[in-house]
């Protein structure tokens, strides 16, 4: 029998094995194999800001059917707006629409308010550190109403323009500033298009912000792409809505605080109302006084009695 050899001879013996794995497979996915260099390159974060905002629009109770219609052509114009129920259009209405918006997880709002089933009133708030813009909305028209030959893709991103009345004064630049917030739709939102085939025009006339929707129409044949650089034959054709805003108040924060900007030529519809029945009461007012003063004539100058009133009437 051989003799035993030690374990530390056993030891030295075995050769020393190199701590070599096999290389990963790749991941195989559906366009074929996928390595972890480009899997990295995928998930770092793409440099640059990314607009995230989203607006939520809602009313007030006992709002009318014409208002409510421009709401909804609102919501349908903006794809990254959130609808939300009624309101109702108390004192306390800021904490609750505050609210609203932070649990939709929203940064702006659109609140349409409605008094006396008349008068519509918007307001444009950033939330939750303001600012926020009281706005009293005439001359509506809503799409249905109007009936226009414009059609665009809905959800497509619009196209902004202001005049340049909104470079003049300080309030006008902010204002500006929310609109583009407001109606700028975010890039990539995954509700809206990736084409601009319509534009929403701000301008101001009057003090008053007037809003359109034109659709960007260039007409061609099918057959025939149009280039780039010949677009001499586009034409801007209406959509709707339409309706003005004539801003009262600008607050410096979320339905409320501190007053920034009070529009000095503002006349209340109630005022204009009160002025219409006191004008009406005026033409009443004169109708009696020419009564009374008529009355007092004919006290005041008497007729003279008649010498022939009685001549034909037969002797008793």
């Amino acid at each position: 029998m051989g003799k035993k050899r030690k374990h530390s001879e056993t030891e030295a013996a075995a050769p020393l094995k190199k701590d070599e794995s096999a290389p990963e497979r790749p991941k195989r996915t559906l366009l074929g194999w996928k390595d972890k260099a480009e899997d990295a390159e995928e998930t770092k974060p793409a440099p640059g800001f990314r607009n995230k905002e989203k607006v939520l629009v809602t009313c007030s109770r006992r709002i009318s059917f014409r208002y409510r219609h421009l709401m909804l052509n609102m919501v349908s114009l903006l794809p990254h707006c959130k609808k939300d129920s009624k309101v109702e259009a108390k004192s306390s209405k800021g904490a609750t629409l505050n609210e609203l918006v932070e649990l939709k997880g929203s940064s702006s709002c659109l609140f349409f308010e409605c008094r006396k089933h008349k008068d519509l009133y918007l307001w444009m708030v950033k939330s939750p550190s303001g600012p926020s813009v009281k706005f009293l909305v005439n001359a509506v028209h809503t799409m249905e109403e109007l009936k226009l030959t414009g059609n665009h893709l809905k959800g497509s991103r619009p196209l902004l323009t202001f005049s340049s009345n909104f470079d003049k004064d300080v309030h006008w630049k902010l204002l500006k500033e929310m609109l583009t917030q407001v109606f700028g739709i975010p890039k990539e939102h995954r509700k809206s298009k990736p084409y601009h085939d319509h534009v929403f025009a701000f301008s101001i006339v009057d003090d008053h912000i007037w809003f359109r929707n034109y659709q960007i129409s260039v007409p061609h044949n099918e057959a025939e792409k149009v280039a780039r650089g010949g677009l001499d034959k586009m034409t801007l054709v209406e959509v709707g809505p339409r309706f003005c805003l004539n801003p009262i108040k600008i607050f410096g924060g979320s339905f409320g605080g501190p007053t920034l900007y009070e529009n000095p030529f503002y006349v209340s519809p109630n005022q204009i109302r009160a002025l219409e029945k006191r004008n009406k009461a005026g033409k009443f007012a004169k109708k009696i006084k020419a009564k009374t003063r008529r009355k007092m004539h004919e006290l005041s100058n008497p007729l003279e009695p008649d010498e022939f009133a009685d001549m034909w009437k037969d002797d008793e």
